[in-house]
């Protein structure tokens, strides 16, 4: 039988994840809603601030599964590989759960993609922010 194994994030550091990126945003001065999920693109955790836009909830999510699944953080880097590309460009749109937008970041602990986390509610250079404040604090 063949099989392999994979690390995950654990609920600990999701927690100590979700702190920071809070953390971040009262600093900025704006609510946001934040998704973590696993590599598979389950929802780890959950949480929106208080007053925090409800649709950010929803989006929070698909900014955490499109990072997870493709690896690669949602905004500028999949603008950037998409641009030139117009059936790509055109297409991706239709992914279900995906999510252009600034705010979502691939987790990686020692090269190894171990789950991604989605933040909205601002503009995307502050989700982004957020994540960024969240990830280099773990």
């Amino acid at each position: 039988m063949n099989t392999f194994s994979k690390n995950e994030l654990t609920l600990e550091s999701c927690m100590k994840l979700y702190k920071l990126a809070f953390e971040k945003a009262d600093e900025i001065g704006f609510k946001i809603a934040l998704t973590i999920c696993d590599t598979g693109g389950n929802t780890k955790l959950f949480c929106r601030m208080d007053n925090a836009p409800l649709i950010a909830s929803d989006i929070s999510r698909k900014k955490a599964v499109t990072a997870v699944g493709f690896g690669m953080g949602t905004g500028k880097d999949w603008y950037e590989f998409i641009k030139d590309d117009p059936i790509l460009n055109g297409g991706a749109h239709d992914i279900n759960d995906f999510m252009l937008l600034g705010g979502g970041k691939p987790i990686y602990i020692n090269e190894e993609l171990v789950g991604a986390i989605g933040i909205s509610g601002g503009h995307y250079s502050q989700d982004e922010a957020c994540c960024d404040a969240a990830i280099n604090g773990l």
